[in-house]
This record gives C-alpha cells, structure tokens and sequence, in this order.
C-alpha cells in the first residue's frame, strides 16, 4: 500500500536548504529563460503575508491562508517561497525596506543614532509582529535588515569608539526599542488596571514586608508621566556612550 504524503507545510520542520533561502532572500535565484512570466513572485507574496500579520498576527500566516489571498493553493506558492521560514524572513525584508538616511539629521553621533532608534520604534508600532519575526536566533539577514545595522554603526564611526563597543552600543539601542515595542504590544489595558488593583490590597496587608516599594508608590512611582519612555531610556544609553567617549 502506497503510503499517503505528509503536507507540504512539514517541510519547514526539515534542515533548510540554507543557500537556497539566502538567494531567495537577496534576489539572486536563478530566473527561467524561458517559459511564462510568473504569475507571482516572492516579494508579492511576502506584502500579502505582511497585510495578514498586520491584521490577525504572525502566528496567523501560513502558506495556506496567504495561497488563499491569490486564490490558489498552498502548493503553487512552493514555486516561489519554499516554507514558512524563508516567507517570514522575506517579510521583515519587506518592512525594513527603507534603512534610515542619517545624513539629514542634526550633526553629532548622538542625533543620528536617536533618529535611528525613533525610526526603528516606528517600524515596530506599524508591525508588532516583526519582535516575534526577528527574534534572538541565528536567521538570515537579507540586505535591508543589515543596511539598519550599516546605519546604526555608520552613526557611531566618529566617536572614536572600538569596533567592539560600537557594536555593543549598537546593541543597547535597539534592545531598548525591542523592549519598549514588546512592552506595548503584552499592555492590557483591563489587565493593567486589575493588576494594579490587586497589588495595591497586597502591598496594604504587607507594607512593612516591602518599604522600599511601599514608599516608591505612594511617592507616584507607578503615577503616569510625560516623560517619553524611548526618549528617556535612549537619553540614559547615550549618556553613558559619552561617558566612555570622554575616557577613552
């Protein structure tokens, strides 16, 4: 008996035909000489992905429900995506396909790399799925996504700084934007104020168990400000950056 053919989307779960996702991702697949133009091609593909995510969520995207946006089946997008892996990367390729132009912004370091981060912030409000999409792990990076990292460095050139603490700062910044963007997108706004209901009978019943804490809220800790959380985390990061400038 023959046996019945696994579905398509398990191939994602299979070892990556890594050369293949790389030139799928810069551009550099080999196109047919002859034959039909495409009907599709994988830069459609990730925009329709994209509208989707924006909508319902990563977690929603699959090649079946972006096949169905085209009105074909899952399996005519094989031609031009392998899986669900490789469409993911093409999607931050996607919305990262303007890496910031620095030259306009005020001279110094310092005000370019804050035009970065508020131009990367931007980015993640439009796309809260891209946290998930580019999370810690060892993807390939297309060509847009390492032009934002090009420009970040760039802005860092004339401190005078290492490569290595370049690199480092370059770190902080966007991992300061990162946890803002996750920050806003876990918010509940009921959550929140049931949270804060009940920490408040807590800390009542055992205040002298946290005095520090106590005497922080009651002093309007938790109170909303005007104070911009990426204005003021970015002011900090680059604070210290002149500090080590100024040592070194």
């Amino acid at each position: 008996m023959a046996r019945a053919a696994k579905p398509r989307e398990n191939k994602d779960k299979k070892a990556r035909d890594l050369p293949t996702g790389i030139a799928l991702l810069w551009g550099e697949q080999d196109q047919p000489a002859r034959g039909p133009k495409p009907s599709l091609t994988p830069q459609r593909i990730a925009q329709a992905a994209v509208t989707l995510a924006d909508a319902e969520g990563l977690e929603t995207v699959s090649m079946n429900r972006v096949a169905a946006e085209f009105g074909v089946s899952a399996m005519a997008l094989y031609r031009y995506v392998p899986g669900k892996t490789e469409l993911v990367e093409l999607m931050v390729e996607a919305v990262l396909s303007e890496p910031p132009d620095l030259s306009a912004a005020s001279s110094g370091w310092r005000a370019r790399l804050s035009t970065w981060a508020h131009r990367q912030w931007a980015v993640y409000q439009a796309h809260p799925w891209l946290l998930a999409a580019t999370a810690m792990r060892r993807q390939i990076m297309g060509p847009h996504q390492l032009a934002w990292m090009d420009a970040a460095l760039a802005a860092l050139e004339p401190t005078g700084l290492t490569a290595g603490q370049r690199h480092q700062v370059f770190l902080l910044v966007a991992g300061q934007v990162r946890n803002l963007a996750q920050q806003r997108a876990d918010f509940d706004e009921d959550h929140n104020r049931e949270w804060g209901r009940l920490t408040s009978e807590l800390l009542n019943r055992h205040s002298d168990r946290f005095p520090a804490l106590t005497k922080a809220i009651a002093d309007g800790a938790f109170t909303p400000t005007e104070l911009d959380p990426l204005d003021f985390g970015l002011d900090r990061i680059l604070d210290g950056v002149q500090v080590l400038i100024d040592r070194a």
